[in-house]
């Protein structure tokens, strides 16, 4: 009697836990995540890249030096699982359109703090400020774009043009904090470095740029940034160097977004008809890293659809604003890799180019005017089965 009631209770948990089997959810493959560290990383390497992960996602509070004005309390909440920003968490930057320097840093520029603790007032954008909304741009894959050397970029500019494609995309040449450390074989020109993160590149490395966003979007003081965006004083540290060194490791680390149907023979198809109408000129399919710290990083070939210059984008795209040297219609070449999971990040819907104003594929490549009109017309000329084609392709990036 009693083998029989624990075979009958055998049976039951079998079809408990095959029931189990039929609803649990499927866990995504790798390259449906941007999340996730690159391979080869050391075990001392992989403790770091957890730490920063988890920097990554700390909540600030009031008590941590939240504010007293801000934007956001955490870094993952513009980078959800490490993709695109929306306008529903954007972020404002002012100042004047003119290579002057901002005039409004005294006034709490560059970046608008919309929002504030109890007992302040969230900042207002002052009189006669130009401003522009942006949305947070992926994480991933920064590391092998930082370990491009400044030779290869430079190799790819054509300023004036020389070769009369209509395209000149050229370096962000800019002026840098004096505690990034400069990458081996940077190139100068004026006492001015090659920059390229931010929508119009103006920050030179990661740390330049993790550094800043803790102060302008959490406002927490770092070592590196110790200017409080409200007061304007110098204040002690908020959050200690090593989180913000684990941070910048982190976004390093990040593995680079993978490829999705590259056998599909339309996706086939639509990576000639982007080339064929000279997309890749400016989003290089292709590049290098140099040789880096981080052995993983090493002298690897990687694909991230972009040239890392400035480039005209003509009247439409034109936001009145500039940071660094970039003109006001200039923007770096976001990269391409990982388009196809933006959605995934964004609610499922897409907001595309700097401002999240386009939302589909196509509605982005309409916009593109400048150096990329030719390219807009050759893309309006595509049958609709080549158009589909296309973003498919842009789809399986």
């Amino acid at each position: 009697m009693k083998n029989s009631c624990l075979f009958i209770i055998m049976i039951i948990l079998s079809f408990f836990f095959m029931g189990c089997e039929k609803t649990m959810p499927f866990a995504p493959e790798e390259n449906e995540l941007l999340d996730g560290p690159v391979e080869g990383l050391s075990t001392a390497e992989q403790i770091q890249f957890l730490k920063g992960d988890e920097a990554f996602g700390d909540v600030f509070t009031i008590e941590e030096g939240l504010g007293p004005v801000f934007v956001a309390n955490q870094c993952a909440s513009c980078h959800a699982g490490d993709g695109k920003g929306s306008p529903f968490v954007k972020f404002t930057r002012f100042g004047q359109p003119d290579t002057l320097g901002n005039q409004f840093l005294s006034f709490g520029g560059p970046q608008l703090q919309h929002k504030a603790i109890p007992g302040y007032q969230p900042e207002q954008l002052p009189f006669g400020a130009t401003s522009t909304d942006l949305i947070a741009p992926a994480v991933s894959g920064l590391g092998f774009l930082d370990a491009v050397s400044d030779a290869d970029i430079i190799s790819m500019s054509d300023e004036n043009d020389a070769n009369g494609d209509g395209i000149s995309g050229r370096p962000h040449w800019n002026n840098i904090p004096g505690y990034v450390q400069l990458r081996p074989n940077s190139i100068s020109q004026n006492g001015k470095y090659i920059s390229r993160f931010g929508k119009k590149g103006g920050a030179y490395d990661l740390l330049h740029q993790t550094s800043g966003a803790y102060n302008q979007d959490m406002g927490i003081t770092s070592l590196f940034e110790p200017i409080d965006p409200f007061s304007g004083l110098e204040v002690d540290p908020e959050v200690s160097t090593q989180t913000v060194h684990d941070v910048v490791f982190y976004l390093k680390t990040l593995k680079a977004p993978l490829r999705r149907d590259q056998d599909d023979s339309d996706v086939i198809v639509g990576e000639q008809l982007f080339s064929q109408a000279d997309c890749a000129k400016c989003h290089t399919p292709t590049l290098q890293t140099s040789n880096s710290p981080i052995e993983a990083l090493s002298n690897k070939v990687f694909h991230p659809y972009t040239d890392l210059l400035l480039h005209d984008m003509g009247s439409g795209l034109d936001d009145g604003y500039t940071e660094g040297f970039a003109l006001t219609s200039e923007w770096k070449t976001p990269a391409l890799w990982g388009l196809g999971l933006s959605k995934d990040a964004q609610g499922g819907t897409y907001f595309l180019l700097h401002d999240g104003r386009a939302m589909s594929i196509e509605e982005a490549i309409l916009l593109h005017g400048g150096e990329a009109e030719q390219s807009k017309t050759m893309y309006t000329q595509l049958s609709e089965t080549e158009k589909q084609q296309l973003i498919k392709f842009l789809e399986s990036l």
